[in-house]
């Protein structure tokens, strides 16, 4: 496996770079080869007029999840489709767990699948998504 890069250190370089998932504060829990498992916690600036933990903000959770996973077999791989239903609201102080799972892996074309939990599990959203998987490895910086 000389010359390729661990899922870990994928996601690593990719969290390096990446400033909204540091802005929303991601910790990343475990990763493998086509699984992500991240946290965070809700803080004030992310609720909606409603005082409820904003729509984007689960959003952009589970997308971050998606794109660990999805990326963490070596290929490059961006979304062309993703959808949310969002099942529970989040409140400010919430910690979130995100769990993307490989669904099915094409030479081209990956699904997933992506659950977020309160740190209880009580389950908050579904996500799915699939990406295009490009030709480019991914590479130490």
């Amino acid at each position: 496996m000389e010359g390729k890069m661990s899922a870990e250190e994928i996601v690593k370089q990719m969290l390096s770079k990446d400033a909204f998932s540091r802005w929303l504060g991601i910790e990343i829990l475990a990763t493998a080869p086509g699984f992500s498992r991240i946290q965070m916690v809700v803080r004030p600036e992310m609720v909606n007029g409603f005082g409820i933990g904003h729509g984007g903000i689960t959003f952009s959770f589970a997308d971050s999840a998606f794109a660990f996973a999805s990326n963490s077999r070596g290929q490059h791989a961006v979304s062309i489709d993703t959808s949310i239903q969002h099942l529970a609201p989040v409140q400010v102080g919430d910690v979130l767990i995100a769990i993307a799972k490989e669904q099915h892996l094409g030479r081209r074309l990956g699904h997933y699948q992506v659950e977020v939990s309160r740190e209880d599990g009580e389950l908050v959203a579904l996500f799915t998504g699939m990406v295009y998987r490009k030709e480019h490895s991914w590479s130490p910086a």
